[in-house]
């Protein structure tokens, strides 16, 4: 084992030891890890920053020394001095390893900016915002009505709108006078309905009459990934979509990671809430931009997010989730005001945090539930939310089950030694071919196949970068289906499975998919080991909804959705295949696209429909896995590929899956000859 440090790089998960001294960029490109340099190490473009984490990794099994990179040198100062560092970043050109250390490369220093592919979802909604636009025309004041200009207000508002009872801001009063004279006593106020919690309020206040709109957020608050819809409050049409990654990925890629991140280093709940409503604050400003609208005009926002998600956004710490019985601060709907989360968007714009439905089962499967209605639904279905922390529903008319179940990060990309995020460039679709046993592949942006001609004209600004996480699917699956791959996870010898594209990597063997290192790019391949990271997902994830099925009493179900922005890309076959999702007709397999976030933009478009899921989620019946005594026997059954036990009729209808078995060995000898002697 070396001795040189550890360097460990976040989203990708890429690490290598490296002798002291290396500069990170040395170390980052190395390791093909995805950081930016236009200036070639001088320390001139700034394009390579990084943030090192410090404090204890259990996760990485790694504890971070503050002294683990070199202190700052003059470029570093020069440079911070001269156009600013965000605290906690350094320039990978300029710092070195000294010690062990995460370094994590936020988005903007990526080379490939990530894809955030949570797009807003085409779906009637009911109008019913509960912040409208009201024209009033108020009494002007005089030495015979000596009430205030509040009060007025106030009064045109309960005469002409029926608005009784309504409150302001200080910063209402603060402002409120100039506005009423330069509009000639004529105003357009921006007024929050209120609700059962809190009375009618002011909002802000235009002279005369104010001809354009006011917005609102629809927020899917992920463990990966921040997405969010910018929507027009008069029409409810979606003017914006923008995402980010997550900046808290740095203390953990997984959620129980950032517990145990809180648990381990004083303050480390803190440091996390810090850096996602900074992250929030950065998309909102970026999503802005986009739109070309002043963040002043958003005036409300709804939020949804699994339950570490939604404890560290308010700022409470973590600890208990990470602890049997997984008890929630609150599990209720909260409403708040953006200050009381640091939003910089209008200073009185409320919030609403749909409510969590208990344990590990979040507001993000109450918003999938607002936009999926399994509780309405004739036939029994199953819609799974595909991420990190996958949440599973399973119901009809007759009731609905919930659980969620810890997939892990490898679904999208990190653990898997070619493994990356959904960007530019990175493998998306896989075929195998029959005959050849050789693959051919699709990249984000382009739509030609990896055989034909002008591919590589194609891909030219990107190049083929790695394999995110749905050509991970099709590829461990395609594997599968053509005997590369046996039931048990096993990769065979070239001999054993007929192709080329196999060769012996230490003790097992590795698929080549793609070698770009005659022209100095990556070399992707799929190990054994990233096979087990697949497994281990997708075992958790089919044990889930096993087990949901298992509290129904049912062996099948009617139809699956499968919904969350990787969902959306998922090929139903491929799935199947692998075991993710219980044995079901193709057709009955269907995307739900972001559904979170289409329950987040019918709650903020629909005031109603925050009360409506309040009572649905009081009707669900959450399942905790963590204490079922199946879920572990459901869970090695589906390791196998796609299980060892479940007969899957429907799919072997479809597909052959050759039965042939590549353990021969035995032992970590796998499929490379006799077996191993016994030692005397």
């Amino acid at each position: 084992m070396s001795s040189d440090p550890l360097v460990i790089f976040t989203p990708s998960g890429k690490r290598g030891h490296f002798a002291v001294g290396t500069p990170i960029l040395t170390a980052a490109r190395q390791l093909g890890v995805d950081l930016d340099s236009v200036c070639g190490g001088r320390g001139i473009c700034s394009k390579c920053q990084i943030t090192p984490g410090y404090g204890e990794f259990s996760k990485h099994g790694l504890t971070v020394a503050d002294d683990a990179l070199s202190p700052f040198n003059k470029v570093e100062e020069r440079y911070d001095e001269k156009r600013g560092l965000k605290p906690g970043r350094r320039l990978g050109c300029q710092a070195t390893v000294q010690r062990d250390v995460v370094i994590d490369v936020p988005a903007e220093s990526q080379v490939h900016k990530q894809v955030v592919r949570k797009r807003a979802e085409v779906r009637d909604i009911v109008l019913n915002p509960s912040t409208k636009l009201y024209y009033v025309e108020v009494a002007e004041p005089d030495m015979h009505d000596p009430s205030g200009d509040l009060e007025r207000l106030r009064s045109a508002l309960s005469a002409q709108w029926q608005l009784e009872d309504v409150a302001a801001d200080l910063h209402i009063l603060q402002t409120m006078q100039p506005v009423l004279r330069k509009g000639g006593w004529k105003v357009t106020v921006a007024v929050h309905l209120g609700d059962h919690e809190n009375k009618p309020r002011i909002m802000h206040v235009w002279p005369g009459f104010y001809d354009g709109t006011i917005y609102g957020l629809a927020v899917d608050l992920g463990s990966t990934t921040i997405a969010a819809h910018l929507c027009d409050l008069q029409t409810g049409e979606v003017v914006a979509s923008s995402g980010v990654m997550n900046p808290q990925i740095r203390f953990g890629e997984d959620l129980m990671s950032r517990v145990s991140y809180s648990m381990m280093n004083a303050g480390g709940a803190d440091e996390m809430t810090l850096a996602v409503r900074e992250g929030m604050n950065a998309l909102f400003t970026q999503i802005g931009i986009e739109a070309n609208i002043d963040k002043q005009l958003i005036v409300d926002a709804v939020f949804v997010c699994n339950p570490v998600m939604h404890h560290l956004l308010l700022g409470i710490d973590p600890f208990e989730l990470g602890q049997a019985p997984f008890a929630l601060a609150t599990s209720n709907a909260m409403r708040l005001r953006a200050d009381d989360l640091d939003l910089n968007i209008h200073p009185s714009a409320r919030v609403y945090m749909l409510p969590c439905i208990a344990g590990h089962v979040g507001a993000d499967a109450a918003a999938v539930a607002l936009s999926e209605h399994p509780d309405t639904s004739d036939d029994l279905v199953l819609i799974v939310d595909v991420g990190t922390n996958a949440e599973i529903l399973l119901g009809n008319r007759e009731k609905v089950l919930a659980c969620s179940s810890p997939t892990g990060p490898a679904f999208e990309g990190a653990q898997i030694s070619s493994g990356q995020r959904a960007a530019p460039g990175a493998i998306e679709r896989v075929e195998i071919d029959p005959e050849t046993k050789m693959p051919r592949f699709k990249v984000i942006g382009s739509d030609l196949w990896s055989d034909e001609d002008g591919f590589d004209a194609a891909i030219s600004g990107t190049g083929v970068t790695g394999i995110c996480g749905s050509g991970i699917i099709e590829m461990v699956a395609e594997m599968r289906i053509h005997g590369i791959l046996d039931a048990p996870g096993l990769i065979g010898t070239a001999e054993q499975t007929g192709s080329a594209a196999v060769f012996a990597d230490g003790r097992t063997n590795s698929y080549l998919v793609y070698d770009g290192s005659a022209k100095g790019g990556p070399k992707i391949t799929v190990t054994n080991r990233d096979i087990r990271e697949i497994q281990m997902a997708k075992a958790a994830l089919y044990s889930g909804a096993r087990l949901l099925m298992d509290k129904f009493g049912v062996d099948k179900v009617d139809r699956i959705v499968l919904a969350g922005a990787f969902g959306a890309h998922i090929s139903n076959k491929h799935a199947m295949v692998l075991g993710m999702i219980p044995d079901a007709p193709l057709d009955k397999v269907t995307s739900a696209g972001n559904a979170a976030g289409t329950g987040a933009r019918i709650a903020l478009l629909n005031a109603d429909a925050r009360a409506e899921i309040e009572e649905t989620v009081r009707q669900i019946h959450k399942v905790e896995t963590a204490i079922e005594p199946r879920f572990q026997e459901h869970f090695v059954n589906a390791s196998a590929i796609p299980n060892a036990v479940e007969p899957f009729p429907i799919l072997n209808s479809i597909v052959t899956l050759p039965e042939q078995t590549f353990n021969t060995g035995g032992g970590e000898a796998q499929g490379r000859g006799g077996r191993r002697r016994r030692r005397g």
